[in-house]
């Protein structure tokens, strides 16, 4: 069920209009920068293909003098590491280089499929958040389209819920909910 529910929304995101995927992209920022502008460290993906784009964000977060640090898979786990120069990883996705980093982060922003009305993710299977927000001090927060809320799939016992969901018309705070 959840394998044909990946192949589902990202055929959605991918058929998500150029015009309309670049306003979503900018109002996601505007919603997401208002409301963890105050923040000072972001673990945050660096998008590519149809997801919810990130690179805006990163750019305004290090010109704001925020810490910064991308996910490097290293084994069955991500990784954060400073924001700098890197290389593409083993899912085609560019990894930074570095140190990885073992302090606090405040927020902590997720890829995701989808997401339900109580937080929980359907992600790209690996289960590399899962495992690395389980135990995380930080704030969890997944991006995406508003079309990626959905009611069509239930946790399993390993999922790490979001805490909060921002797409182009809001932020979705799920804490309340469980």
């Amino acid at each position: 069920m959840k394998a044909e529910l990946r192949q589902k929304y990202k055929i959605k995101r991918k058929f998500l209009g150029s015009v309309q995927r670049q306003v979503a992209d900018g109002a996601i920022a505007d919603e997401f920068l208002n409301a963890f502008g105050g923040k000072d460290s972001f673990f945050i993906y660096n998008s590519f293909g149809t997801e919810a784009d990130t690179h805006g964000i990163i750019s305004a977060l290090q010109s704001g003098g925020k810490r910064v640090y991308l996910p490097r898979v290293e084994g069955e786990n991500i990784v954060p590491v400073p924001f700098g120069s890197t290389r593409r990883g083993a899912f085609g996705v560019e990894e930074p280089l570095g140190a990885a980093y073992s302090g606090d982060i405040e927020v902590t922003v997720v890829p995701l499929l989808a997401v339900n009305g109580n937080g929980y993710r359907l992600g790209y299977g690996g289960g590399y958040y899962d495992r690395y927000l389980k135990g995380a001090r930080t704030l969890k927060v997944g991006l995406g389209y508003h079309f990626q809320l959905t009611e069509e799939f239930i946790a399993d016992g390993w999922d790490e819920p979001l805490d909060l969901f921002v797409c182009e018309r809001g932020v979705y705070d799920f804490r309340d909910r469980r």
